[in-house]
């Protein structure tokens, strides 16, 4: 008899590594392009700082409480599902059953063992079973709000301090120059990290982070050096 092989999915990691991504690929993006416009409007290292580590903070707080409440909604419509389908599995029994019997059927599964299948399955935990396969619930990819809060605060303030140190080290005249190359280093840096850590190609990730934020911080450069030239 054959031993079965362990499986080592990455699909459980979707809610954190999302969060994760989102919040370490803003904190990088939005405050060094800050720091690129603010340098390129003709300020000092000290306003640079200032600006920059203001958008830090706000950038973190912004991310915790965006990703909160965004998630919380999610995670309200799920309820709202699940109470939804608890009231029809107590008032609805046999319609539930054969509602669940013809996913399979539609899944390609006869509909005689199709049937067999909903009531072995419903007999267990009938709400799990219309969940997942009705719904399309599970507890891997269900979504959790603190989670997603915390982990985007804390990798936005990760990810803006990266640029934020690029201003101490870095000479004023190359000021924008070097924060946008370190930055796009470390958005590579963290499209590969990212799409390993989750599973998917390694260079399709790291281009696609690179472009959109050497993009942005090119963007935030002309019109803060259109800016400063104005003012």
């Amino acid at each position: 008899m054959s031993r079965l092989h362990s499986e080592n999915h990455l699909v459980s990691r979707i809610g954190w590594l999302r969060a994760a991504v989102l919040g370490a690929n803003d904190g990088i993006v939005s405050t060094a392009s800050l720091v690129v416009g603010v340098a390129s409007a003709s300020a000092g290292s000290s306003e640079v700082l200032v600006a920059g580590i203001a958008g830090l903070v706000a950038g973190a707080m912004s991310m915790a409480a965006g990703e909160y409440v965004s998630v919380s909604s999610q995670s309200d419509t799920e309820q709202a599902d699940l109470d939804r389908e608890r009231k029809e599995l107590e008032t609805q029994p046999e319609f539930e059953r054969e509602e669940l019997a013809q996913i399979y059927v539609a899944r390609g599964i006869q509909p005689d063992l199709a049937r067999q299948v909903a009531d072995q399955l419903m007999a267990k935990d009938a709400l799990a079973a219309h969940a997942l396969d009705e719904l399309g619930i599970s507890e891997m990819t269900t979504a959790r709000p603190i989670q997603a809060a915390l982990t985007s605060a804390a990798t936005f303030a990760v990810g803006a301090a990266l640029p934020l140190l690029m201003v101490f080290i870095s000479p004023a005249n190359l000021l924008v120059w070097t924060v946008s190359l370190a930055s796009l280093l470390f958005l590579a840096l963290l499209g590969a990290v990212g799409a390993r850590a989750g599973g998917a190609n390694v260079w399709r990730a790291t281009l696609r982070v690179t472009f959109w934020g050497a993009f942005a911080m090119a963007l935030t450069a002309g019109i803060g050096a259109v800016v400063g030239t104005a003012i």
